[in-house]
């Protein structure tokens, strides 16, 4: 079995074109994350991934806007692929999506087309 991952998909727009500080960006990813592992706790792969919490696996990357990450878990979804998008309210705004913890390469090819974050 391949490296155990979770992938965190961001939106580049909040920051570059939307103005908001790199800490509420943060936040978001990070209430994406314990959303994803509280609603997948009992799942396998997550309790394999969270028995080794100093080597957790995560990959970071980023989106284009809202349009492309409803696209991106749209595809998730038709697919089977367990994740979380998180909509920040009151504004109900999606701003991330976080997969639960699966073997990389059975979702990877989802995530290829996009790069890392940068901020």
């Amino acid at each position: 079995m391949s490296k155990i991952v979770q992938y965190v998909v961001v939106r580049g727009d909040l920051a570059k074109t939307m103005g908001w500080p790199l800490g509420a960006v943060v936040a978001q990813a990070c209430h994406a994350c314990t959303a994803v592992i509280h609603l997948f706790y009992n799942d396998a792969y997550t309790q394999t991934y969270l028995a080794d919490l100093d080597n957790m696996h995560k990959v970071v990357l980023e989106i284009a806007d809202e349009a492309d990450l409803q696209t991106l878990c749209a595809k998730l979804k038709e697919n089977n692929i367990q994740h979380k998008l998180w909509v920040e309210q009151p504004e109900n705004i999606a701003t991330c999506l976080v997969t639960k913890p699966y073997p990389k390469d059975e979702v990877q090819s989802y995530f290829k087309k996009y790069k890392l974050l940068k901020m």
